[in-house]
């Protein structure tokens, strides 16, 4: 044992920084900086995408599901309701891109509340970072998703012969509404996604919520053909107001009246459950 070994009691290769490299190395000048609100949630939006490289099977709700529905209701009712599945295609395509994203949005919940079982929450929450950060990522990152369906659908439509007057812009102002409402409708699924015990559970639930608002409404038939306490109904749906406000977009016109109740909609939505969320999420 070499002479230092044997004065200092450690062997030579130890290294022990002194006082003043540790006061140099943790002075808080030196610390980066807390991230802001937007770029954590942009962050936690990016890992969202990341969980979808690495398991490319989450992207079949958004591409094989879709083609499934509109190929299946395109000619189950087109001959039915419409003199060729063709002609009902223009008024259904709309309507069919609408309940596909809008039943998606479960999956946020869905996702929730597996990283809240798997304890990757609790762990995100011991970051220094805004706290809502990891929700509202959550929710950037599905933003993608509902593009996708929404993309995947008109390019469907399109082979089959939907042909949407409005344009280009007319459908990318369209899509922009539904975007803008499914945004707020996951907030419905974030809350549920916390307040209940499995993933079984918020799909249960979120089934139970989402049949009656997308099949009780104008999305296959015209709602003057229904009985009159139905129509009641169907004229609160707030998927109505959207499918409406979709419809007039891609067909190159506006609906200022269904274009206001789905903004209040949105609004309300974000307001009710994003905030029962942040409450619920704080306290857990």
């Amino acid at each position: 044992m070499s002479d230092t070994a044997t004065t200092t009691g450690r062997p030579p290769s130890v290294y022990v920084p002194s006082a003043e490299a540790l006061a140099t190395v943790l002075a808080p000048g030196e610390r980066p900086p807390r991230p802001g609100a937007l770029a954590a949630s942009l962050t936690f939006g990016w890992r969202a995408m990341l969980k979808i490289k690495h398991v490319p099977e989450q992207l079949f709700d958004v591409t094989a599901f879709p083609i499934i529905m509109v190929l299946m209701f395109t000619y189950l009712f087109g001959g039915a309701l419409a003199d060729s599945p063709r002609d009902y295609l223009q008024f259904f395509l709309p309507g069919i891109m609408v309940t596909s994203v809008v039943m998606i949005t479960m999956y946020t919940g869905v996702g929730l509340n597996n990283d809240i079982e798997k304890g990757v929450f609790d762990r995100i929450r011991t970051l220094p970072v805004w706290r809502p950060a990891a929700l509202v990522g959550m929710i950037f990152g599905d933003v993608l998703r509902y593009v996708l369906a929404a993309v995947v659908i008109l390019g469907v439509g399109l082979a089959l012969g939907f042909r949407p007057a409005g344009g280009p812009v007319g459908v990318v102002a369209g899509i922009g509404l539904l975007v803008i409402f499914s945004f707020a409708f996951s907030w419905v699924w974030t809350f549920f996604g916390l307040v209940l015990r499995s993933e079984k559970s918020v799909m249960g639930v979120s089934m139970m919520v989402l049949f009656p608002l997308t099949f009780l409404s104008n999305v296959f038939v015209d709602p003057a053909t229904m009985p009159g306490w139905l129509q009641a109904f169907v004229k609160a749906n707030p998927v109505t107001h959207l499918v409406a406000a979709v419809r007039a977009a891609m067909a190159g016109s506006s609906d200022a009246t269904n274009t206001m109740w789905l903004l209040l909609w949105s609004a309300g939505f974000v307001a009710v459950f994003g905030t029962l969320t942040m409450y619920r999420y704080n306290r857990r």
